[in-house]
């Protein structure tokens, strides 16, 4: 982050995919590619529009960023005001990560990359519906580091049918020797309407995901990348800021399909489709789906929550002694702070509920 207080951020949401992914409930679509420059139009005029504060830090995700021809992602994103030295991150498959695509984006201002790896075992990727050869990770980084961007992330999935310990580990040890400042390791969920919500049969088992867990922080944290929320590790000054944002209860705005906003506990989110998205903006309408307020109650337990999920953790007031009974080793406390345990970030939804 760039020590800006408060920090806020844009998140701009690229609709686009080759191909969509078995366990994906995102907003994205496979048959709107004609649609990118309307598309990229329409984001720059929401963003004029909106008449934001400088970002701290801008994430372009998806869908697939990556997709989006590198001038028209950076007209959108030279749009955006941004403070000094904001961190800009895009989402990447590694398939789509040329040298020539790199320079665009870092003559352009990005300056940390998002890779979407998922799996180095082959028959893993296919289980999750994904269609990239391994073989690819390794030269997409090699670019990535010759374009000389200081901080970049992987990002994994483990669960899948039919995935092993073995090829867990085996995935683990072959991204670690990349040497990547971050990693984002998240178990694979089960998301209505997805052909992975209709197979049960490649449904995640929950007590070899709870397996994987533990093995992924073992080996991140001897590999020196720090757990600073339940799926993410780096290494020091890697974390992600504007993850942080969201997980700190910060204001940004969403732009783009489906995109969602928040400011001062009030939630608001934009159409779903791109089509509509680029029609309402053509005729000068709000791209505004619906909207919510949330209680100053509400709002405080949900910081809680959130809280609970990073390495910062809550108050010990927020969960007593007396909350903390037959709790375990889920959490501990230091330096009158409450933080889950590695073993607690398994069950954090079960001590969430105990939060006062």
């Amino acid at each position: 982050m760039t020590g800006i207080d408060p920090p806020f951020g844009v998140y701009v949401h690229i609709p686009f995919c080759r191909r969509r992914c078995d366990y994906c409930a995102f907003a994205t679509w496979t048959d709107r590619h004609h649609l990118h420059q309307a598309y990229a139009a329409a984001c720059r005029r929401e963003v004029q529009a909106a008449a934001l504060p400088p970002a701290t830090s801008v994430f372009f995700g998806g869908g697939t960023p990556s997709l989006l021809p590198a001038p028209l992602l950076v007209s959108v994103l030279d749009a955006i005001e941004r403070v000094p030295g904001a961190e800009v991150t895009v989402e990447c498959n590694p398939e789509t990560v040329t040298a020539e695509l790199l320079d665009s984006y870092a003559a352009g201002g990005v300056n940390r990359l998002s890779l979407g790896v998922q799996s180095m075992v082959p028959r893993v990727l296919s289980s999750l519906g994904r269609d990239h050869d391994p073989a690819v990770v390794e030269p997409a980084v090699q670019r990535v580091k010759a374009a000389g961007f200081g901080t970049w992330s992987v990002d994994l999935i483990h669960g899948a049918a039919g995935e092993s310990l073995e090829d867990w580990r085996r995935t683990l040890d072959q991204v670690l020797a990349l040497e990547p400042p971050h990693v984002s390791a998240y178990a694979l969920t089960v998301e209505p309407g997805t052909p992975l919500a209709r197979q049960r049969d490649r449904q995640p088992d929950d007590d070899a995901q709870a397996d994987k867990y533990l093995v992924a922080e073992a080996t991140l944290t001897a590999a020196g990348l720090a757990n600073y929320e339940i799926s993410n590790w780096a290494r020091p000054g890697h974390e992600c800021g504007h993850n942080r944002l969201y997980w700190e209860g910060g204001d940004y705005r969403g732009i783009g399909c489906a995109a969602h906003s928040h400011q001062d506990g009030r939630r608001w989110w934009n159409v779903r489709t791109p089509d509509r998205y680029i029609a309402a903006i053509e005729a000068g309408a709000s791209p505004v789906a619906a909207s919510e307020v949330l209680a100053p109650a509400d709002r405080r337990m949900e910081a809680l929550q959130l809280a609970l999920r990073t390495r910062a953790g809550v108050p010990a007031g927020a969960l007593p002694p007396e909350a903390r009974a037959g709790l375990g080793d889920l959490v501990v406390e230091d330096g009158g702070l409450v933080r889950l345990t590695p073993t607690g970030r398994l069950l954090a939804d079960e001590v969430a509920v105990r939060l006062r």
